[in-house]
């Protein structure tokens, strides 16, 4: 088993991550192309802790190297399991993810925490990234550990690109709120849109 994991900061607040978050992998964002598909499997929300859980179904489209892709059975799209908690109590996001395709040759679980910075908790969120990765090839040790080593730097490459993706999405969904707040301060102070209404 290798292990990737990291963190860093967003120049956002949580409430403003974790809204943003549902849009990561929408239209706001040119980084995820290889994001074909996301379906929303259940959402509940517990009536005592107020805690939000939510599965999905994500469809990416395969990118890796022809002699792996041989190895994996030379699928051209895969289907990654996502569990997600939205503490608003503790304001904690919690996404826990697995691959679903070809699981029984190898295994990545992803967990991401998205909780407020403690050096500045109302302007800034804390990001942190673990995955867990493990090849079953038997006694191939070789084969386990190139897999294995390709995986984890693959993790390293989309990191960065992952990170500012989601910016282009916070950015974006700051703007549009930011306008439509705008629109409705002006809608409230128009006279004309005040006597239309009596």
């Amino acid at each position: 088993m290798k292990i990737f994991q990291q963190s860093s900061e967003f120049d956002y607040s949580w409430e403003e991550v974790s809204t943003g978050n549902w849009r990561k992998y929408g239209p706001w964002n040119e980084k995820t192309p290889h994001v074909i598909a996301v379906d929303t499997l259940s959402r509940t929300v517990d009536p005592i802790t107020g805690i939000l859980r939510t599965e999905r179904l994500i469809t990416c489209k395969q990118s890796t190297p022809k002699w792996l892709n041989t190895i994996m059975g030379g699928q051209d799209t895969s289907l990654v399991y996502e569990t997600s908690y939205v503490d608003p109590a503790v304001k904690k996001v919690t996404m826990c993810s697995m691959n679903v395709t070809l699981s029984d040759l190898l295994s990545v679980r992803e967990t991401c925490i998205y909780q407020p910075s403690s050096s500045s908790p109302t302007g800034k969120t804390n990001f942190q990234q673990r995955a867990e990765i493990t090849a079953f090839c038997g006694g191939w040790q070789k084969i386990r550990n190139s897999i294995e080593q390709f995986t984890v730097d693959r993790f390293q490459q989309n990191a960065a690109r992952g990170k500012e993706g989601f910016e282009m999405v916070l950015e974006k969904a700051r703007e549009v709120f930011a306008e439509q707040r705008e629109m409705l301060r002006y809608q409230q102070e128009s006279r004309i849109l005040q006597e239309v209404r009596i």
